[in-house]
């Protein structure tokens, strides 16, 4: 899968931007529920949307390194190649090329060893792979699909991607923000999409195990069936608490082994390169399929539910309620803060200067191997190398999981990097959102949202807005840091989203 990125510019454009309105093949709107034509001309159903429109887009800030020989090469040569920053989603078929790599490391092969229905050989191995996004299938299972709407690209450190199978009914929607460098979230944008597609596929195999044995989990050639066809019981199953939660066990295990698998390859390469030890990236994903949208939370990205609350609608004139669905990791928050201090009890410093180790504000990230593990920090020198690493991992790759069950009353979802919330409040982010989609129902609210936090950022600088984004990249980080910011319009509301190309 390859998503877009612009190239540098110094005209002070928004760096990423697509929107996508629910169509079908033709470009009628949600109301055509009825399905459209694949590129092979097979006929799809389209399943009731639990959204209609998304928007997205970025700005830059931070000045960044050109992409790394991480994972060997892999991320740069096959999966980030030709990133163009698409204005649109782009329907593309489901390919193998990328699943084809050897992205997983020997941990999941050893862990995928230990199920009795597992693959024993590589070949076997890579089929399993690739199943998710291979061969047409009658499942409905997460992230499989026939064909996939894909939009993505970069702004400074930022990472950003947007997958959706109208078909199936599920949109995928993540931010990576990176720091100290790009390499955490490249990794990320190159392989976690992949990564919790199988696992998501695995829960799928270790269902229907549970529910037909062991004998009938391989079909006749070896390759792995599906379990969610569309029948009742299995929307009864999709609906219950255990099937949620097991969900978000999924999250959180593809999370631990893409950060097993990030570490290794930083392990390889670290005596070249040190200052990979320190590079390290935010994450949030979200998960819409049907009215159930699970959060899985890295850091301090946020994501935002606008609600009308208990009992209200759209239709109704009751103010718009902001209610923040993720948790904030850093050093400001006291939980977080006391936490650190619990677990570091030999350490009579583990916050100093406001920061963990007196090096980073966030208190869970993905990457920053210095904090985590002794003989990476031992790579590093004089002031960059952290005195008394007392009780490594100061950093937790524990992330924050959530579902909500998406309800008529819920509106939209603003999914940012913390930079959006350097200048606005949860309750400003949304009624600007949504005041611009009152009195522009054909535009873009998140290319809104960022002009009006550059025009923040510049009334504080003293600036003019032109002034400030004619401040190259690295020097501009003074002024605001990389902004992504994605909005999903939830429910069949009827509007259309235009792509931001730039200020």
């Amino acid at each position: 899968m390859m998503f877009g990125e612009t190239t540098n510019d110094s005209g002070g454009e928004i760096k990423v931007s697509f929107g996508y309105q629910c169509n079908d093949k033709l470009g009628n709107s949600c109301d055509v529920p009825s399905g459209y034509e694949t590129s092979s001309g097979i006929k799809l159903r389209r399943a009731s949307s639990s959204f209609s429109c998304l928007s997205g887009a970025a700005i830059s800030a931070n000045a960044t390194l050109a992409n790394t020989n991480i994972c060997n090469g892999l991320i740069g040569a096959e999966i980030l190649r030709t990133w163009d920053s698409p204005k649109s989603f782009r329907r593309i078929p489901s390919s193998p090329s990328v699943s084809k790599l050897d992205l997983l490391s020997s941990s999941l092969q050893s862990s995928m060893s230990n199920l009795s229905c597992s693959p024993s050989t590589p070949s076997e191995h890579d089929s399993f792979l690739l199943k998710p996004m291979s061969a047409p299938s009658r499942s409905e299972g997460f992230l499989n699909a026939m064909e996939v709407q894909v939009a993505g690209g970069a702004a400074g450190e930022d990472r950003v991607q947007a997958v959706c199978s109208e078909e199936n009914g599920w949109l995928f929607c993540a931010i990576y923000d990176g720091f100290n460098g790009r390499d955490a979230a490249d990794f990320l944008a190159g392989t976690f999409y992949e990564t919790i597609g199988f696992y998501l596929n695995l829960l799928d195999w270790e269902l229907k195990k549970d529910s037909v044995g062991e004998s009938d989990c391989l079909d006749s050639d070896g390759s792995l069936q599906y379990v969610f066809e569309d029948n009742d019981v299995n929307k009864m199953q999709r609906s219950s608490p255990s099937f949620k939660n097991r969900v978000l066990d999924s999250l959180q295990r593809a999370l631990n082994q893409a950060e097993n698998d990030f570490l290794y390859r930083v392990e390889q390469e670290m005596e070249d390169r040190p200052d990979l030890v320190s590079i390290g990236s935010c994450a949030l994903v979200v998960l819409l399929y049907g009215k159930d949208l699970y959060i899985l939370n890295l850091g301090d990205s946020r994501a935002l539910l606008a609600t009308y609350g208990e009992g209200g609608n759209v239709n109704e004139s009751k103010k718009l309620q902001a209610i923040q669905l993720t948790e904030s990791h850093t050093v400001d928050n006291e939980v977080e803060r006391n936490q650190l201090i619990h677990d570091h009890p030999d350490d009579p410093a583990p916050i100093f200067g406001g920061k963990v180790k007196g090096k980073l504000k966030v208190t869970r990230a993905f990457g920053v191997g210095y904090l985590k593990k002794r003989n990476m920090n031992d790579t590093l020198m004089g002031i960059l190398r952290v005195r008394n690493l007392v009780s490594p991992p100061y950093v937790s790759i524990q992330p924050s999981l959530n579902v909500h069950r998406v309800s008529s009353s819920d509106h939209f979802v603003i999914l940012g990097s913390d930079g959006l919330f350097d200048f606005f409040t949860n309750d400003e982010a949304v009624s600007l959102v949504h005041f611009y989609m009152l009195n522009n129902p054909s535009g873009d609210p998140a290319k809104f949202l960022l002009e009006q936090l550059v025009a923040r950022a510049a009334d504080s600088a003293g600036f003019s807005t032109e002034e400030l984004m004619s401040i190259p990249a690295g020097r501009r980080r003074k002024y605001h840091d990389d902004v992504t910011v994605i909005v999903i319009i939830l429910g069949m509301n009827k509007r259309t989203s235009k792509a931001s190309t730039c200020l």
